[in-house]
């Protein structure tokens, strides 16, 4: 019996390396293809992941070294270089580009690239926004008047990530054409929005008095009670 149990044992040994080579023979290449996916695939990862972050770290540096620069206009041109040379910067660096054109006194041109930047469809919705809003604060009044309330009425809408600001832009747009009281609506509409800024709340008040309306109280918040 014992003779038997290792013949037995020896044939199915035998039997399972033969199935184990038919295995391999007939799908080995395709075990070889998948491991050379994944090792190749964990490398481009890490390829990519460094590229991404020495190009980060150009970015950073290339932008410190540019606001070291005390001179607007100077600022303002090497930034505009970045913007041109390193695309992971390019939205940043021709925001803080206008900035730059801004403070050198450069009100036209910084109002043209905030346009650009506001049409610009590579740029996320997000920035297209920030720089729309940017620009109506910048040329205010200047703006054309039904530019500047259709520009706003895009920036308000209810989802929109800076519709507090916008509003109060809207708000100055109405007072500007001598509708106050569609602007202390507008302001009223500050004051309801829980995620409206304080400090753009508290602005909110003071433009409605000074328009000749009324601001209900600010309730104060419940003092704390201390269990003794």
């Amino acid at each position: 019996m014992h003779e038997s149990d290792s013949f037995i044992h020896e044939v199915s040994e035998e039997v399972r390396r033969d199935r184990l080579y038919a295995f391999l023979r007939r799908w080995g290449w395709l075990i070889g293809a998948v491991l050379v996916l994944i090792i190749g695939g964990a490398a481009v990862h890490e390829w990519r992941k460094a590229r991404m972050q020495a190009a980060a770290e150009a970015a950073g540096d290339a932008m410190r070294a540019a606001y070291l620069e005390t001179d607007p206009a100077e600022r303002a041109g090497r930034l505009g270089e970045i913007a041109a040379e390193i695309p992971e910067a390019a939205v940043l660096a021709r925001f803080a580009e206008a900035g730059s054109r801004i403070e050198a006194g450069e009100r036209d041109a910084a109002a043209a690239m905030l346009a650009e930047l506001s049409a610009d469809g590579g740029v996320s919705d997000l920035y297209r926004q920030l720089a729309a809003l940017q620009r109506v604060m910048l040329l205010g009044a200047d703006l054309d008047g039904s530019e500047r309330l259709a520009t706003l009425e895009m920036l308000t809408a209810a989802e929109a990530p800076f519709r507090p600001l916008a509003l109060e832009q809207r708000a100055l747009a109405r007072i500007d054409a001598g509708d106050a009281e569609a602007a202390r609506s507008d302001l009223q509409a500050i004051l309801d929005d829980p995620a409206a800024p304080e400090q753009v709340r508290a602005r909110a008040r003071q433009l409605i008095v000074a328009t000749g309306g009324e601001v209900a109280p600010v309730e104060a918040a419940p003092a704390a009670t201390v269990d003794g």
